[in-house]
């Protein structure tokens, strides 16, 4: 009888420890699925999903990339050891925009949003961001070292192509890129401003939403893939755009759908109210999925960004 106590004892200890195993494991696949680049294949130039509106997105900006073909240098920079890569249209300004894409996306993304910055007077650099694309790197940090890359790459079309002046456009973790590039300290003069779709206050947020929306469990694998995050990148999910759009001064428009699962309307009011941007601007898309508000209303949100280039012309 002794024995069989002791036989169920380690039963059910081994049990609970491969229970909890499997929630560190589960984590893990987690984080890699979503935040680790395994192979060279992952997160390239091809369109990232099969999504129809992702896919005509896709399309659509390749249209504009092959109509500019002519105007489109390759170039290519080193930044902590790391080789990026990107595609400028020159067109001859001296006024640039950095498409700087969420998640997943490589560079042809940013075709898509490209036409009204042409229009404006802007030269477009389009780039893989690191592990993304050609461009070198192994995790996606949300953020927090590819803001540097940002940083770089302006200064780079500033001194090679004599650029004055350089915003970011930046969809979902490209716009938290592009809000830690301007509060840097060594983000420079000439990196004015930004114009940021789909702003979430933190990647906690965000993939909270994401699993919440996909009717997936949120603890304990939030928390844990917070934890392979902080282990594997030294960063946590939980710091964000909340914490330093109160120090971002430059010129800022936020552009928002109101039916934005995973960046929720009423954070980004929040975020709004906190902002000491100068000009500053929030415009709000009544349809559309999160990072898909342009290809829900090209009009209103092409006329947004006009209305913000011209408000930055004249302060300038």
């Amino acid at each position: 009888m002794e024995i069989l106590n002791i036989i169920l004892i380690i039963f059910i200890v081994s049990s609970a420890l491969f229970g909890i195993a499997s929630f560190f494991i589960t984590a893990y696949v987690l984080f890699s699925i979503h935040l680790k680049r395994s192979k060279p294949e992952k997160w390239g130039r091809e369109c990232s999903s099969d999504d129809p509106i992702q896919v005509a997105m896709y399309n659509e900006g390749l249209e504009w990339g092959e109509e500019n073909e002519a105007f489109k240098k390759d170039v290519h920079i080193v930044n902590e050891g790391m080789n990026l890569y990107g595609e400028y249209f020159d067109f001859g300004y001296d006024k640039a925009v950095i498409m700087v894409p969420g998640r997943t996306e490589g560079l042809r993304y940013g075709y898509f949003f490209a036409s009204v910055y042409k229009e404006k007077g802007y030269n477009v650099l389009a780039i893989d961001q690191r592990a993304h694309g050609k461009s070198d790197g192994k995790y996606n940090t949300i953020g927090f070292e590819e803001h540097k890359d940002i940083i770089s790459w302006a200064e780079f079309i500033h001194e090679k192509f004599c650029v004055k002046s350089i915003v970011l456009h930046g969809i979902c973790i490209g716009a938290s890129c592009s809000m830690f590039a301007l509060v840097s300290d060594k983000c420079p003069s000439y990196l004015i401003g930004m114009v940021g779709e789909g702003i979430y206050p933190d990647f906690w947020e965000s993939f909270k939403n994401h699993m919440i929306a996909l009717k997936k469990p949120v603890e304990p694998f939030i928390t844990l893939v917070n934890m392979w995050m902080k282990l594997f990148t030294g960063y946590t999910m939980k710091f964000g755009p909340k914490n330093v759009i109160d120090k971002m001064d430059k010129a800022l428009l936020m552009i928002h759908g109101k039916e934005d699962l995973y960046s929720l309307p009423c954070e980004a009011e929040k975020l709004y109210e906190m902002s000491i941007a100068k000009p500053k601007n929030i415009v709000w898309v009544e349809k559309g999925a999160h990072s898909q508000l342009r290809h829900a209303d090209k009009e209103k949100y092409d006329n947004a960004v006009r209305i913000f280039l011209d408000k930055i012309a004249i302060k300038q």
